[in-house]
This record gives structure tokens, C-alpha cells and sequence, in this order.
């Protein structure tokens, strides 16, 4: 399938805008085309927003949804109780986007069915599990998937009763596995339905779950759908894959430095989404990215609500001018490890990062000096007190703290002869801020300033004046 030629493309729609997906019926997916202009593309859909909250746990609050009452052995009251909320809000759900009688019909049979089943498999595996040879927490991951493919079946399969419904020839292409027999790789899955599928012809609507040997969960957790997203574009010679957000790639939120003052991207590199990722903006999973750097396929973002506009090319290629393209922030701890004796001692780093990998804490940077290290982390404060208890053990001689501080990062391609640095350091101080920290590696592209919490979005919009706008001043003047 890889050597096919590229006239296709394959086309992503996350979980919020699915939620719209009536609207972008009209605009994006049909829009003004007709005939043979409705196909040569392929979309790849999330569940409907907020249906994978429910089937797994709140992302950002950690409210159980089904998978985690299960997990958590709360009572088969509460996750039985979490099934059928999932199944009305699925059904409230398809019963926004969908007009006719009939297909609203089709869909809550559909998801009835699915649910029915998930809900006999839990009931199951519960009985086994009784029993002393067998143990729930070896099932887990297993269940986490099952579940998670719920959602995106249910989406992918109104999708394509919605668009069969205004004449398009729409496939549904369901990934999931539901009842398969057999145990096969991603791409074994993927090549597999995608078989007898022309997409010059027709319009295939793809879950974005895929059930496979390797566990998309066990290693992408909930970035699965990029990376089935990227593989489906890699393994079918896609001209050019696209993901529809609901927003465009800016050079900052509009929202704190202001929609005059914001510039869409229009183009940038891997490089930059790569780092735009590590800072918890992520334009595509890094390693969906790395699937599509090596496979040749450039990376296209728009705003599905605006389907004239080109949006953001992601590629290779260098920039024509160097430039800071985002400046973005995060909020993060300092975790912060002084010990005297650690002057010319091997081995501190190494405990320090088994035991944050162990907790499951994300690294984003770190700074160290001869008797100090210091770790910016993306964790909660209740993790994080595990892991100084785990430090203190280790190192009882050692001072461990930890601090509330954000960083905000410039970024862009070729940084090394803009002065990003100490032209950031001197706006901060011109807009009476401080920093803590700075920090520039040696590959340029980005710069890291560590700032108080409090005085993140303030920073952020100094930053972007002196560093984006100021630098788009500086050229026209040049010019």
C-alpha cells in the first residue's frame, strides 16, 4: 500500500469539534464540492467530546468514568452506574448531529449493542476473576482499551450514517477489533480494512482506536488516535495528512496577548512540534510525528471551522528567516535536590530520574550545578510528595524541595542569531518581571524562562511583544 501514489489524504477530527461534526458536514466534508471532489480523502474521528472522560477518567479533573470504578473496585454499583451514563450521553450526542428519525434510530441500536457487550464482557471478567488462579489487575490494560474503543466506534459510525445520508458514498472502517477473532500488529490491522477501500471513490471514516498485538494504550495512553491517525497516512502513501482543530496554530493565546496582536504559524518544522509537545501544546504525539517525518508525509493544521483557510504546513525544511514562532507557558514544580557530597559523585541523576519514572512524573527540563539538581516537573503535588519521600529515603543526608513555578518558552526555528535570550530577559525586566531561570541548549529552538506562577501570563505577553512582534517591527524596518 505504501507504494501507491499520493493523491489522497488522510484528515484528523478531534473529540470537540466531533461534536459539531453536523456543522462541519456543511462546510469542511462537503462544503461546495461534488462528484469526484467529495472523496480522495480519508478521515480518521475521536469520540464525541467528553465520551472518553466518561468511559475512562476525567483527563483533567480524574473523576472515575467506567474504567476507573471498575478498576478501583468501588462496587459494581458505580461503574454499572458510569455505563449508563455513558450510553445516554453517547445517545444525547448523536442526537445533536443527526436530522433523520431513521439514523438516530440506527445509532442508538448501535450503541446499545456495543454497550450491551462491553457491559457482559465486565460482568464475565469479574466472575473469573472470583476464582484464586486469575487476577483483574492482568486484565486491566485489556479493559481500558475496550472500553476506550467504544467511543470512537460510536463517532466514526454516525459519521458515516450522517454523511450516507447526504449522498455521499461514506465507509465506515471500524479499527476496534469489536468481536475479531485473531491477535494482529497495528499495521496488520490497519492494511487489513483498508484492503478493499478506494478512497478516490469513496469516503472512508476510520476509528480512531485500533485494537492491536503491540496495545496502542500501554505506550500512548490517550494519543492513540494520532498515532493510528499517522500510521493510516504513512501505510497508504498519503499526499499529505492533516489534523482539523478548532483553533489555528497562533504565536501565542489570543486570549492573553490579544487577536490583533497573534500570528498564525503558516509554516513551521517538526522540530518545533516536537517541542511545542514537550510544553503541553501539542500540535500531533511526538511519536505520530516521527511516524510521518520518516514516512516523507508533511503535517498540515487548520481550523476545521474555517476550511478555506490553509492553515499550518508541518515539514523538514529550515527557516527562510529564523524567527520565534510561539511563545507559550506551563505551569510546573521545581523539584530540587542539594546535597554537598554530591561534588564528583556518579549516580544521582540516574536515582533521581528512576525514581520520577517510577511515579510516573514527566520530566519537561532540568538544570544542574555542582551540588544540585533541580527538575522542572509536570505532576500534581500529591505525586510529587511521593516522590520526595522516595528522594528523602534515598538521600537522607540530602535537602529536597519543591516549588510552584511556570515556564515560558520561545520557540521557533533557528533561534542561535536572534539574542533570544537576553532580549527576553531584558523585556521581562522592562515590564517589571523577574526570572528565576533561563535556560538555552544548544540546539536552537527554543529558550526556557522560569518564572513565578503568578506572573505566567504577564510574561507570556511581554515576551511575545518584544519577541514576535518586535521582530516583525525590526523587519519591516530593515526592509
Amino acid at each position: 500500500m505504501a507504494d501507491a501514489p499520493k493523491h489522497h489524504t488522510v484528515e484528523k477530527i478531534g473529540g470537540t469539534s466531533m461534536s459539531r461534526v453536523n456543522e462541519l458536514r456543511d462546510s469542511l466534508i462537503i462544503g461546495d464540492r461534488k462528484g469526484a471532489d467529495l472523496y480522495g480523502r480519508i478521515f480518521v474521528v475521536s469520540a464525541f467530546g467528553g465520551i472518553t472522560n466518561l468511559l475512562l477518567e476525567h483527563k483533567k479533573t480524574g473523576e472515575a468514568g467506567v474504567y476507573a470504578a471498575f478498576a478501583g473496585g468501588d462496587g459494581d454499583h458505580e461503574w454499572h452506574a458510569a455505563l449508563d451514563r455513558v450510553q445516554h450521553e453517547m445517545i444525547a450526542a448523536h442526537e445533536a448531529v443527526l436530522d433523520h428519525p431513521g439514523d438516530i434510530e440506527r445509532a442508538t441500536e448501535f450503541v446499545r449493542d456495543r454497550l450491551i457487550g462491553a457491559r457482559n464482557c465486565l460482568i464475565d471478567l469479574q466472575r473469573l476473576c472470583s476464582y484464586g488462579h486469575f487476577r483483574l489487575s492482568e486484565h486491566l490494560l485489556q479493559i481500558r482499551e475496550l472500553l476506550s474503543g467504544l467511543g470512537e466506534a460510536h463517532s466514526a459510525f454516525v459519521t458515516s450514517l450522517m454523511l450516507q445520508r447526504a449522498g455521499v458514498n461514506a465507509r465506515f472502517v471500524d479499527l476496534s477489533g469489536w468481536r475479531d477473532e485473531g491477535n494482529v500488529t497495528l499495521d496488520q490491522r490497519i492494511t487489513g480494512a483498508m484492503e478493499a477501500v478506494d478512497p478516490m471513490s469513496e469516503l472512508p471514516i476510520v476509528t480512531g482506536y485500533a485494537q492491536c498485538a503491540e496495545g496502542l494504550m500501554r505506550e500512548f495512553d490517550r494519543g492513540y488516535s494520532e498515532v493510528t491517525f499517522s500510521r493510516l497516512a504513512a501505510l497508504t502513501g498519503a499526499r499529505e495528512a492533516i489534523i482539523h482543530k478548532e483553533f489555528h496554530l497562533s504565536s501565542a493565546d489570543p486570549n492573553l496577548v490579544g487577536e490583533d496582536a497573534v500570528r498564525k504559524l503558516g509554516r513551521t518544522n517538526y522540530d518545533v512540534a516536537d517541542q511545542l509537545s514537550n510544553l503541553g501544546m501539542e500540535a500531533i504525539h511526538p511519536k505520530a510525528a516521527k511516524t510521518l517525518r520518516q514516512s516523507g508525509v508533511p503535517l498540515r493544521v487548520t481550523n476545521a471551522f474555517e476550511p478555506k483557510d490553509p492553515g499550518t504546513l508541518i515539514d523538514d525544511q529550515p527557516a527562510a528567516e529564523p524567527a520565534v514562532e510561539i511563545v507559550t507557558g506551563l505551569d510546573l514544580f521545581a523539584l530540587e535536590v542539594f546535597e554537598q557530597d554530591m561534588v564528583g559523585v556518579k549516580g544521582y541523576d540516574a536515582s533521581i530520574i528512576e525514581i520520577l519514572t517510577r511515579h510516573n512524573v514527566r520530566i519537561v527540563s532540568k538544570v544542574s550545578n555542582a551540588n544540585t539538581i533541580t527538575h522542572y516537573v509536570d505532576s500534581s503535588m500529591k505525586v510529587l510528595r511521593r516522590v520526595e519521600k522516595d528522594l528523602a529515603a534515598k538521600y537522607p543526608a540530602a535537602d529536597i524541595t519543591s516549588r510552584a513555578i511556570s515556564m515560558v518558552a520561545a520557540v521557533g526555528r533557528d533561534l542561535d542569531t536572534l539574542a533570544v535570550l537576553s532580549r527576553g530577559l531584558n523585556a521581562l525586566a522592562d515590564n517589571g518581571l523577574e526570572a528565576i531561570g533561563a535556560t538555552q541548549g544548544p540546539r536552537p529552538v527554543d529558550v526556557q524562562f522560569i518564572v513565578e506562577r503568578d506572573v505566567m501570563k504577564p510574561a507570556i505577553k511581554a515576551l511575545h511583544g518584544a519577541l514576535v512582534e518586535g521582530q516583525e517591527q525590526a523587519m519591516r524596518q530593515a526592509a
